[in-house]
Order: C-alpha cells, then sequence, then structure tokens
C-alpha cells in the first residue's frame, strides 16, 4: 500500500572520489551526487547520481534549482514521481544530465520506500537468487602490456570465471597482442570479454572483430558509437561473436530503438544514467520481451542488489578497485559483498548505502 507521505524537502551534495587506478590521465576521479529527501511523516531518503567525468555540477544545479521545488508536495513513492519529473525535465534533454539528476530522486524514493517497510532493497523486490557471479574488468587500456598481464592474474586469483578489458588503441595489432596475453593468463575456459568504448566505425569494428576472433570472445561491448543505430544492425548481421551494448542509452524509448532495430544480444544499462531502479526494472522487461540477456553496467553496489532479483541470471560487473567499498566512500559498509566472484547482499533497510 502506498505510503501517505509526501515530499517536504531535497538537498544534495557533491563527492569527489579519487580512483586508486585511474582510468586515464583525464579521468582521476569519479564524481556522486548524493540526494537527501525528506517527507511530511519525517522520514528520509537517500539516494544518488554519478558521473565518471563531467557533469556533475550540472547534476546538482538540476537538482537544487529546478527538481527541488517541483517535488514539494509530491507522493513519496517512486513510481508515482518517476514518469512526471520526467516530463517537466524534457525540455532540458530527455536523458543524459536529466536522468543522472532523476536517478538521485529515484533512488531516495525506494530507499525510503524499504526504510518504511523494514527491508533491504532485494529482499524488498523479491530475492530470486542467493548469489550471482561477478566479472572482473579494468579501465585499462593505457595500461602497459605487463601491467595488464598482472591485473588478468588478479583476475584469475580472484575467481572470476569471466573477465573484461579495452581495446580500440590505434594499432589493431596492439589489441591482438594485448587480448592474446590475457587469453592465455586466463586461459581456455574463462569468458573473455572485450569493450572498444565506441572507438570503432562499421569497417575498423568488422576488422578488428574478425582479428580478434581466435581468442573466443564472448561478448564485444560498444564497438561504434552509441547512437550509431543502423551500423550495430548492419554490425550484428555479420559476426558471430555478440554485440553488447547500452551503457549510454538513457531512456527506455532508446533501448526500445536497439531493440527494434535487431542492434544488440546484451544490454547494459547503467542504473543511474537511465534515471534510477524505476526506469531499470522496465528496461529488464522490455529486453526480456525481446529475448535479449542484460548484464547492468558498473555500481556492483546497486547493480548487484537489483541483478540478485531479475528472472534470470546476469552477470554483474567490479572494475577494480572502483567500487564504493574500494573508494573508501561508505560511512558503514553496505551489506554487498563481492567473494570468490560471487556477489550476496544482506543490506540494511532501504539500499543501505550511506555516504561518508
Amino acid at each position: 500500500m502506498a505510503s501517505s507521505d509526501t515530499v517536504t524537502g531535497l538537498t544534495a551534495r557533491v563527492l569527489r572520489l579519487p580512483l586508486r587506478r585511474p582510468w586515464g590521465p583525464d579521468v582521476t576521479r569519479l564524481h556522486v551526487i548524493e540526494v537527501v529527501l525528506t517527507t511530511s511523516g519525517g522520514a528520509e531518503g537517500r539516494g544518488f547520481g554519478w558521473t565518471p567525468t563531467i557533469g556533475a555540477g550540472a547534476v546538482h544545479a538540476l537538482l537544487t534549482q529546478d527538481i527541488a521545488a517541483w517535488l514539494v508536495g509530491r507522493p513519496a513513492e517512486p513510481e508515482l514521481v518517476w514518469d512526471g519529473l520526467w516530463r517537466h525535465l524534457h525540455e532540458a534533454g530527455g536523458g543524459g544530465v536529466t536522468t543522472i539528476a532523476m536517478a538521485g530522486v529515484d533512488l531516495a524514493l525506494w530507499d525510503l520506500r524499504g526504510r518504511r517497510a523494514g527491508l533491504g532493497l532485494v529482499d524488498l523486490l523479491g530475492r530470486r537468487h542467493e548469489s550471482v557471479e561477478v566479472y572482473g574488468s579494468g579501465v585499462n587500456r593505457h595500461y602497459p602490456l605487463d601491467e595488464l598481464i598482472e591485473q588478468a592474474r588478479r583476475w584469475v586469483a580472484a575467481g572470476h570465471g569471466a573477465v573484461k578489458l579495452k581495446v580500440g588503441l590505434p594499432d589493431l595489432a596492439e589489441d591482438v597482442e594485448r587480448v592474446a596475453a590475457v587469453r592465455s593468463v586466463i586461459g581456455p575456459h574463462r569468458r573473455l570479454m572485450v569493450d572498444a568504448n565506441q572507438r570503432w566505425d562499421l569497417p575498423a569494428a568488422r576488422r578488428a572483430i574478425a582479428a580478434l576472433a581466435p581468442y573466443d570472445l564472448y561478448w564485444v561491448e560498444e564497438p561504434l558509437l552509441a547512437d550509431a543505430t543502423w551500423a550495430y544492425a548492419q554490425l550484428r548481421r555479420c559476426v558471430d561473436v555478440a554485440i553488447a551494448l547500452g551503457e549510454n542509452a538513457h531512456t527506455i524509448h532508446r533501448f526500445r530503438d536497439l531493440l527494434d532495430a535487431g542492434a544488440c544480444d546484451v544490454v547494459q544499462p547503467n542504473i543511474v544514467r537511465v534515471g534510477g531502479i524505476t526506469p531499470f526494472l522496465r528496461i529488464v522487461e522490455l529486453a526480456r520481451v525481446y529475448g535479449v540477456g542484460v548484464a547492468p553496467h558498473l555500481l556492483p553496489e546497486l547493480s548487484g542488489q537489483l541483478a540478485l532479483t531479475l528472472p534470470e541470471p546476469v552477470l554483474v560487473e567490479d572494475v577494480e578497485d572502483a567500487s564504493f567499498a574500494a573508494l573508501g566512500c561508505l560511512a558503514e559498509p553496505s551489506g554487498v559483498v563481492i567473494e570468490n566472484a560471487r556477489l550476496v547482499a544482506a543490506t540494511a533497510p532501504g539500499l543501505g548505502l550511506r555516504f561518508a
């Protein structure tokens, strides 16, 4: 039953979190925009937006200058707020900064719901799995080959049955050398994914995927510009490896367009970039209709909780030393634990995420 609480206030702050392993010379920290909502019943919910590079100031401004006033007096229920807020903000853009800001609100409302019910998010939504598999990942395109090999060894030592590395260097031969080296370290039976981060055009993607085929790729992620729907459909028709994309798709409408076009085999919604849990669950159901797999993008402390509630087992991404726990930004342990490449969650009521 819906609560009679209404929203009475919103505050936000930006946390700048140095990365222990920079994602490149231009990405040395991540940004979390914490959102705190208060309600007429005296309750409090906490959510967050997230961005690795630019936009944190714009998200904060949108929250405090435009969203806060609109929210006051609205019901403190995520499904009752999300669509109206999206329409309210649509003039500023249907996705991107707007949906990242909306995620802070949506997550805070889900946190409120869990805390009212005395349940962690997993049990609030309905636990379907006791644990989910985590794959080892790294933003490692800039790593020298010896550092990349050492990272692959760490993944093996951690028990990962699936790993992912970055490709898309200017020299395809160097990509081949690096993928071959990682395959040699992890052996023939672990799944190996590669992520080009939109660095190829269609002819380059065809050449690269053909050159990397001997290394038995499990999927190729974002080989083309995220908006190149037609090219993705063409590429998927002419390669044998699965195509994964979606971390840079911000709305269910965009995911529908990709699925309608037959552009991919796996969708990778980022829970914050799509606007929170409410739209994420809609995207999961849409993917099920099309028979396409789901692999949530980053944020394992949140993605992992949701993965435990999904009908089908999914892979959860853990970029080395980039989780909230690894960044040391939580005021208390979240209750989400990764051990032997499996994730389990026993959180406090709500999301279980409190930032220091």
